[in-house]
């Protein structure tokens, strides 16, 4: 299934939202002295590091240059041995399905248990409002299945999965040593702050929205204020910023308001995605567009 959804979301997806501010891709870079990123069209994946160590949290597309962008973050595959899924879309997956290259074969998967389903086909994926099913996704890696508020470590890595059901039935984030959230599909961040993710691709908007509400009250009752980093729109370490329109979704059929002038025409054009700048820059939080 991957090579063909990336494909197809390459050249038809490009159509479909350019020039709408929908997606707002990280480049390939390092945020951090703990988390690195790469580009894939409109997603990133991520990898963070400690005491040597490095675990990489979803796995993109089946993205043809992929190893290519890891070295220039000096990164091998052949190291990466955890992947924390956020959830099971093909642009969060496409690296560990069954028809991509296996570059992270001998990769323990991390996954939530309700998200699973979709893998074991007890659940069919809907997107568009639920007017298409996706093809099941296969994935021959162990997993490891995670409950709603697990704990557990990856070597010396702190890691705490939540629920937050609505984009898929079984979405899962991910917080990193109390200090990275790292919300795949969860949020979406626009010039004016954090929403719900885009509507088109929910299973249950609002579902979603009340995960999200929920996500922010447990980050507040701790008193955590970590850098919540986003599968597609870039990073903020301002949780009021993040959560400033918990209760409202991303219109992905419209252009987005207000404008951002650093988001681009096309997401899919990573022209601008060099090693050079890679090396060189270092990316940028979103902020507020005033």
């Amino acid at each position: 299934m991957s090579k063909k959804a990336s494909k197809f979301q390459e050249k038809y997806m490009a159509m479909i939202y350019r020039g709408k501010e929908i997606f707002k891709p990280l480049n390939t870079g390092v945020i951090d002295e703990h988390v690195k990123c790469v580009r894939e069209f409109v997603a990133n994946i991520f990898f963070y590091t400690k005491n040597g160590q490095t675990i990489m949290i979803d796995a993109g597309y089946n993205y043809e240059r992929l190893k290519e962008k890891m070295e220039w973050l000096d990164l091998d595959p052949e190291n990466i041995k955890d992947i924390l899924v956020t959830h099971q879309d093909t642009d969060h997956v496409g690296a560990i399905e069954a028809d991509s290259n296996q570059l992270f074969k001998n990769a323990t998967i991390y996954i939530g248990e309700i998200e699973n389903k979709y893998l074991t086909g007890e659940v069919r994926r809907k997107v568009i409002f639920h007017l298409f099913k996706l093809p099941q996704v296969t994935i021959n890696n162990k997993k490891i299945l995670l409950k709603d508020g697990q704990g557990f470590t990856i070597g010396n890595i702190k890691v705490e999965a939540f629920l937050v059901p609505g984009h898929t039935w079984g979405h899962m984030v991910y917080l990193i040593d109390d200090t990275y959230l790292f919300t795949g599909d969860t949020i979406w961040f626009g010039a004016d702050g954090g929403y719900s993710f885009i509507n088109a691709l929910a299973e249950d908007i609002a579902l979603e929205k009340r995960s999200l509400a929920i996500l922010e009250k447990k980050l507040r009752e701790r008193h955590l204020n970590p850098i919540i980093i986003t599968g597609h729109t870039g990073y903020s370490d301002d949780i009021n910023f993040s959560f400033a329109h918990r209760d409202e979704v991303c219109n992905s059929m419209k252009k987005q308001k207000p404008h951002d002038p650093d988001a681009p025409y096309d997401g899919y054009d990573e022209s601008d995605d060099t090693e050079e700048k890679t090396r060189t820059i270092r990316l940028k939080r979103a902020n507020r567009v005033k």
